[in-house]
């Protein structure tokens, strides 16, 4: 087959990164470059491709098979509503949108439309996700009955150069917590409700730097999330599966999820259950279930190809992305007003 003709919508940060993974990949033909920013002149020309200043006019010019937005956060649904215009398959870095309103209207539009609009929450496309999802969905585990997660993970203090991450909407919990809401709902169902705190005092700025949340799932489930970007850990899925893009990883433990028969902690995918009747007497038996080794940035570049070829569905569809962003707006809702609240409050 002629490789997917690609179009990126923004050269920052996670945009050099789709470019690379682009140029590497036989499947993908990158076409464009739209973006403003002074490296974006000399990414485009190391890639050998095209810079444009307007992604509305690039896309008109290019007409690709796909685009990719990785603009930053409250520019995201134009981009992705000019690409659904154009009948573009289009992947959108997340979140899908700073506000869930937004959100739903560039999926009602895509939906409408019937062009697929996928979403970069790249951690589902990694083997320990997949190989916990498939265990807990298979009854490995029983019914759930808790679930621990943990972000926790000290940034350099240069990367707060940038004013908007001291800003509200600029914390870890929009940056960073929104991937490990993602992966809680995809693992373990619907959040039905959060109660929250946060915390500013590592800092002092604007944003909060630490929160705990309190999770309510619609199966009955119950769980914990603990985030901060201000403390050294193992403790953070990006470490702990060796799948960061920036930094070395280091073998440990993002989620412990229980069950009435098992329990599974990722991505180690280390499952404990006791040898006999589950009296918590028996000795606990670990097993081990088995993962492939492969990128999950890879991955998801590959599902927009399969995507583009109509040889499969997006596995993070826009709709799944939107109820992602509610689930965490709803915790950065209960730390604001100091009370439950429930998911569907911000999808009413």
């Amino acid at each position: 087959m002629n490789p997917v003709r690609i179009a990126l919508i923004g050269a920052g940060l996670i945009g050099r990164e789709h470019a690379a993974l682009i140029a590497a990949d036989p499947r993908t033909d990158l076409v464009g470059i739209a973006d403003l920013a002074p490296g974006a002149r000399d990414l485009a020309a190391s890639l050998g491709t095209a810079l444009h200043e307007d992604y509305v006019a690039m896309l008109d010019a290019v007409a690709p098979d796909a685009a990719i937005v990785a603009l930053p956060n409250a520019l995201h649904v134009d981009a992705g509503l000019a690409c659904v215009a154009r009948r573009i398959p289009v992947l959108v870095e997340k979140p899908i949108a700073d506000r869930v309103p937004d959100a739903m209207r560039l999926v009602h539009a895509g939906e409408g439309a019937g062009v697929p609009i996928l979403v970069g929450h790249h951690r589902r496309h990694a083997p320990d996700i997949q190989a916990a999802h498939q265990a807990i969905h298979r009854g490995d585990l029983g019914p759930l009955v808790a679930v621990s997660g943990h972000c926790v993970v000290r940034k350099h203090e240069r990367y707060f150069d940038a004013d908007w991450r001291r800003r509200p909407g600029g914390g870890p919990l929009l940056i960073n917590a929104i991937h490990d809401v993602d992966c809680l709902r995809h693992l373990c169902g619907e959040i039905e409700a959060v109660q929250a705190f946060g915390s500013r005092a590592a800092r002092g700025f604007e944003v909060e730097d630490t929160v705990a949340v309190a999770l309510a799932f619609a199966n009955g489930a119950l769980g914990t999330f603990l985030l901060t970007d201000a403390a050294p850990s193992p403790w953070f899925w990006e470490t702990a599966s060796e799948q960061a893009l920036y930094f070395p990883g280091e073998p440990a433990d993002a989620y412990l999820i229980a069950g009435r028969h098992a329990s599974l902690a990722v991505p180690s995918l280390s499952l404990w259950t006791h040898d006999r009747d589950g009296d918590w007497r028996d000795p606990l038996v670990r097993r081990r279930l088995r993962a492939a080794r492969a990128s999950c940035y890879a991955a998801q570049l590959g599902n927009l190809v399969n995507v583009v070829r109509g040889q499969a569905q997006p596995v993070v569809s826009g709709r799944e992305g939107a109820l992602t962003l509610a689930a965490t707006l709803a915790i950065a809702t209960a730390i604001a007003e100091k009370r439950t609240v429930r998911v569907a409050e911000l999808l009413a």
